[in-house]
């Protein structure tokens, strides 16, 4: 899941963004209205984290705009402004929660979950494919119904591929939702982590398999549902 928090407070955004990293998301901060608006009419968000309080404007104004678009993502209100009128008109210009500083890391990881987990997001508390379940509600991994250890980076594909089953996902786009947009991407990155999610799923016994499709991208599927066709 990538998520783009805007917060102009730089030690709270690396401590924002540190949380969210370690629980498997892919971030991309930014400081400013400016910087904001052009990180959401470059690349998908499933979910925006937003300070209202911003250097050069009010962060409502990228709630109106986002909010305008058509299947907008959920939209995370964080700030001190912790008003009855300001929670009341945040809320009525289409943001889904409303989180007042300071808050706990949990709760805010938490209510992330419960954003994502809403429809028009996911089907459930949970997606599988095959012998793997992954639950979005605590972001573990079951295989066989046990839990099984994955390193973020993994999780973060593996999830991608999950959600997008027994279809073909493109390079560019598992390059835009595996890495946070102001870092550099060797061109080995992907790949790399392709070959450690094949490696993980040959080492804990899942019944999918991760084919290639040279040029194109990759497809995650179970091997009863690929075998048939």
């Amino acid at each position: 899941m990538k998520v783009l928090l805007v917060e102009d407070n730089v030690r709270l955004k690396d401590l924002v963004s540190e949380e969210l990293i370690k629980h498997g998301f892919v971030i991309d901060g930014v400081s400013s209205l400016a910087d904001a608006k052009d990180m959401f009419a470059t690349f998908q968000y499933d979910l925006i984290l937003l300070d209202l309080s911003l250097p050069d404007g009010d962060g409502l104004d990228l709630l109106k705009l986002v909010t305008s678009k058509k299947n907008p993502p959920p939209i995370l209100v964080i700030t001190a402004r912790s008003g009855l009128d300001d929670r009341i008109t945040g809320l009525n210009l289409g943001a889904d929660d409303y989180l007042v500083k300071p808050f706990a890391p949990e709760e805010l990881i938490a209510r992330c979950r419960a954003l994502l987990r809403r429809p028009g997001h996911t089907l459930g508390t949970s997606i599988s494919i095959g012998n793997i379940e992954f639950n979005l509600a605590t972001r573990e991994v079951l295989v066989s119904g046990k839990r099984v250890s994955i390193t973020p980076k993994e999780l973060a594909l593996l999830e991608h591929l999950i959600r997008h089953q027994n279809q073909i996902v493109g390079r560019e786009q598992l390059e835009t939702r595996l890495y946070s947009s102001d870092k550099e991407v060797s061109p080995n990155a992907l790949e790399a982590t392709i070959s450690r999610l094949r490696k993980w799923i040959k080492n804990n016994n899942c019944s999918v398999s991760l084919h290639t499709s040279h040029g194109i991208g990759y497809l995650l599927a179970s091997n009863e549902e690929y075998n048939e066709k």
